[in-house]
């Protein structure tokens, strides 16, 4: 006996190193690491359709968990029959698409072994092999079949599936099902066996939904819809009523329009753009670290997603859907520019899921509706969408205002049919370089952007000799939208939208707090780097130059000062120490070095002052309420908790709009107090009684305090700066708008006398945002006639300023205005 299972196990291991050397496997789904899985009791696989080969690759990945494997198990015979069932049998009919459903003559007696004993327990895998991941209709039968050959009949379409996608096979494990809890009180194992055959056909569904999609349907069929749907037909209607236009020009017209706009997703093209990606990745990044996945491969099985990520680079688009791919989930269609539409690059874009979609369509109704068309079908056939709610890049490395089009016309969508859940997953990305580096320093010294071309593409070839760091990749807390209106607008399901012009009079402001609090997910998911906390640093210094050693362990101590109250559950921090971190930074060229007999200098240049202000502003919004504190505490040396807490509260309403921090003012006090617990735990601050004084200035605790006071103080400088203007010109006397351009043109001045190497100092959209929240907070109101007018209400913030900024400070704020 023992002779007959050396053969079968020598036999086995032959056939799996013959099928290893013509497929290369990715195991994607759950960390089966810490799956819960017990190895001591019997566990079964559940595959889709009967397949030998793909048994073989399921007890090949699982021999690398260090389980026993299924084969193992089968010649142990520790559980009747086979380790393998499946949960559909092949069609007999090549033709047919879906198999036909089975519940397992095994699974039963299976069930019936495990019934008989109290304690006895078996361990359900699902399981799924795929040979290559198309979702779409492709023009050849045989590309159909060889994408998932466990739907044919035939050993020998299966030989060509491995043959031809073998290279890109990928296994995706679920979470192990516990079969003695899903029996629960049945005593049948045929009730049994049917159960949890139900349970993983309605598994399998969730699965092919979350890592292929829903099947694409050919894109010349979509774009040939268009100009039928009901949105297009009434602007069709409406243009022939108003200009007497033909109506076969305008349909003409509208599905010109569709074919720019609609993406044309390849998975020979997404292929290609896979080991093309992978070779420009690993030259140009030293690693690309993932967070926060697990939670969004669960919410992606029964809703449609779309990704909402911050947008800091051209790499983005290309990033996320690398990274979504490689970890098992379906590729999501991107909105982009239709600037990026240009020769070979829009082509290749669009066949890896970009729709492009022109900057401004408001005076085009005819676009606007096929727009509208086109994402509600995206949107209601459940693919994954990705679009940027800032707009455009940021080119200060702050998260900017939202720009809500997206928004709008996703909810407008949902609002028409909302059968399908749409969930939308805020993605933060943090880059230790960012690509588009020197262009961005370009546009913000006044340079004219320039319109992308092939030329310029081809030009950042050259980059590939340079390093571009680490990159985070953090998933953030998914905002459901059928909650989000269900909270704010309680009954919203009941109204009636059936015409499809119908716009409610309540949806522009709630798709202004959708915007917030999507933009607010984002930031929550903030990631901390080492550049970063370079930036923090050196940016605070007098003239940006700190001895090498102070600069180290003031690194060192925000890391630690935000390990012990980091901003979120999901904040990311870096491992390691200050020194390999300036030492990684001098790699990049992000500080420069001065050799002194008394200890070296790290200093910047004009070039790194200013391109360090981007990596600052990826993560002051992580900073903003402990600088705050510490402003306050620096320049009233004597602070009562209630000082602390009153001043915040009047400030804070400022930052938040700005910043999109995520406090409310229910949970302000908390973060507050916890902040100030930890300054006393750091020695930065001691508390006698009821009050707050500062550490002396001479402890080497001091200058940590005073450098984290620095961050948040060009801030406050601005709104000291536009209050100071508005005062000065008297109510009613000035608009918003004048008052947004003087203002900026005012801390354009002060910038060049004082060397400010910030550009958001003078960024004319955060002078807005004051304004915005100054009346939102009504301490200044806005006439009909568009001036502003204030009165006590606006003293509360101005004395808190003047107390927070040296007088020298404010001198000079006050000359110059």
């Amino acid at each position: 006996m023992s002779v007959i299972r050396k053969v079968r196990t020598s036999l086995i291991s032959w056939q799996q190193k013959i099928l290893y050397r013509l497929i290369k496997t990715k195991v994607i789904g759950a960390d089966m690491k810490s799956s819960g899985i017990d190895p001591e009791k019997p566990i079964i696989y559940a595959m889709q359709y009967p397949s030998y080969a793909e048994q073989m690759v399921i007890d090949k990945e699982v021999s690398k968990f260090g389980w026993r494997t299924p084969f193992q198990q089968l010649l142990s015979k520790s559980l009747p029959g086979r380790p393998f069932f499946s949960v559909y049998k092949r069609p007999g009919n090549p033709f047919r698409k879906d198999g036909v459903p089975i519940v397992a003559r095994q699974m039963q007696r299976q069930a019936e072994w495990m019934l008989a004993e109290e304690g006895r327990d078996i361990q359900v895998v699902p399981v799924r092999v795929m040979w290559g991941r198309a979702p779409e209709r492709e023009r050849s039968f045989l590309r159909i079949w060889l994408q998932n050959s466990g739907a044919l009949g035939s050993r020998l379409m299966t030989f060509f599936a491995v043959m031809f996608n073998g290279r890109n096979t990928f296994v995706h494990f679920s979470q192990p099902l516990s079969l003695r809890e899903l029996a629960g009180d049945a005593s049948s194992a045929e009730i049994v066996a049917r159960k949890l055959s139900r349970v993983l056909r309605v598994h399998n569904r969730q699965v092919t939904n979350s890592v292929l999609g829903p099947e694409l349907s050919h894109r010349r069929t979509l774009v040939h819809q268009i100009p039928n749907r009901p949105l297009v037909r009434q602007v069709i209607d409406e243009e022939i009523e108003q200009k007497a236009t033909s109506r076969d020009r305008l349909q003409a017209q509208a599905l010109k329009y569709a074919d720019e706009i609609a993406s044309n997703i390849s998975y020979t093209n997404v292929r290609f753009l896979d080991h093309l990606l992978t070779w420009v990745w690993n030259k140009i990044y030293n690693g690309t670290e993932i967070h926060n996945l697990e939670p969004l491969k669960e919410v992606s099985k029964d809703n449609t997603i779309i990704y909402v990520p911050c947008h800091r680079s051209h790499i983005d688009y290309l990033l996320l859907s690398y990274v979504l791919y490689h970890k098992g989930l379906q590729l999501p269609h991107i909105a982009a520019g239709i600037n990026l539409n240009m020769p070979v690059v829009g082509s290749i874009l669009r066949r890896g899921g970009a729709f492009f979609m022109r900057r401004t369509f408001r005076d085009n109704r005819l676009y606007a509706a096929v727009f509208d068309e086109y994402l509600h079908s995206v949107f209601t056939h459940g693919y994954s969408t990705e679009y940027f709610v800032e707009g455009g890049r940021s080119r200060t490395g702050r998260t900017l205002s939202p720009k809500a089009g997206m928004l709008a016309m996703t909810l407008r969508s949902y609002l028409r049919d909302s059968r399908k859940p749409i969930i939308f997953v805020p993605v933060y990305t943090g880059y230790e370089k960012v690509f588009e580096e020197k262009s961005y320093l370009g546009e913000l010294r006044g340079k004219t952007k320039k319109k992308e071309s092939l030329l310029d593409v081809l030009g950042t070839l050259r980059s590939f000799k340079k390093s571009f760091g680490k990159v985070n990749v953090t998933f953030g807390e998914p905002v459901h939208l059928t909650e989000f209106l269900n909270e704010r607008r309680p009954g919203w399901d009941t109204e009636d939208y059936s015409d499809t012009s119908f716009r409610p009079d309540w949806a522009p402001a709630m798709v202004d707090q959708l915007a917030r609090r999507v933009t607010t997910e984002i930031n929550r998911a903030a990631s901390v780097n080492p550049i970063n906390l370079i930036a923090m640093t050196i940016l605070s210094a007098p003239r940006q130059a700190m001895d090498e050693t102070q600069l180290v362990r003031q690194m060192e101590a925000y890391r630690d000062l935000l390990a012990m109250a980091p901003y979120t559950d999901m904040t990311v921090l870096p491992q390691g120490h200050g020194k390999d971190w300036l030492a990684h930074a001098e790699e990049l060229d992000t500080v420069s070095r001065s050799k002194h007999a008394m200890g070296d200098l790290i200093q910047t240049n004009e070039r790194q002052a200013v391109t360090l202000t981007y990596y600052r502003n990826n993560v002051l919004h992580i900073f903003a309420l402990p600088s705050l504190i510490a402003c306050l505490l620096l320049n009233n040396r004597r602070n009562s908790f209630e000082d602390i807490r009153s001043h915040c509260h009047v400030l804070y309403p400022f930052l938040k709009a700005e910043l999109f921090l995520h406090w409310e003012k229910d949970t302000l006090d908390q973060a507050i107090s916890h902040w100030l617990d930890v300054f006393c735990q750091r020695g930065y601050i001691t508390q006698n009684g009821d009050y707050y004084h500062c550490a002396d200035s001479d402890s080497e605790q001091f200058p940590h305090l005073q450098g984290m006071a620095e961050h948040i103080m060009q801030t406050l400088q601005r709104y000291f700066l536009a209050t100071s203007r508005l005062q000065k010109q008297g109510s009613g006397n000035i608009s918003a708008a004048q008052l947004e351009e003087q203002s900026t043109l005012l801390a354009q001045r002060l910038s060049l006398l004082y060397g400010i190497n910030a550009p958001e100092f003078f960024d004319k959209a955060l002078f807005r945002t004051l304004i915005q929240e100054l009346i939102r907070a009504e301490m200044i109101s806005e006439g009909q006639d568009g001036t502003l007018s204030f009165d006590e209400g606006l003293n509360p913030l101005t004395d808190i300023l003047e107390n927070v900024l040296n007088g020298a400070l404010r001198q000079t704020i006050l000359s110059s205005i």
